[in-house]
């Protein structure tokens, strides 16, 4: 087998010429893998840094219930106010 170039999500790499069909198979499976990886870790998990106060006084204005909005809490608005009756006031 020569020399060739593939992509596999966007990332061209080179196979080992010597490769077989199932070593190149295996390869293009493993940088697959790798890449899929790296978009996981792209995207971290959403957290309440930085909003949490601004949630809390929103949900005071609307509500009228005086809540701390804690770390834990659902990062998801809809999902933390219908919860808000659990959190600490």
């Amino acid at each position: 087998m020569s020399e060739e170039t593939l992509a596999v999500d966007g990332v061209q790499f080179k196979l080992p010429p010597d490769a077989t069909s199932d070593e190149a198979a295996a390869i293009a499976a493993a940088v697959a893998a790798a890449v899929r990886d790296d978009a996981d870790v792209a995207e971290p998990e959403p957290t309440w840094d930085g909003k949490r106060f601004r949630f809390a006084a929103r949900l005071n204005a609307v509500s009228g219930m005086h809540r701390r909005v804690p770390q834990g809490a659902p990062t998801d608005s809809w999902t933390a106010a219908g919860r808000a009756d659990r959190f600490n006031g």
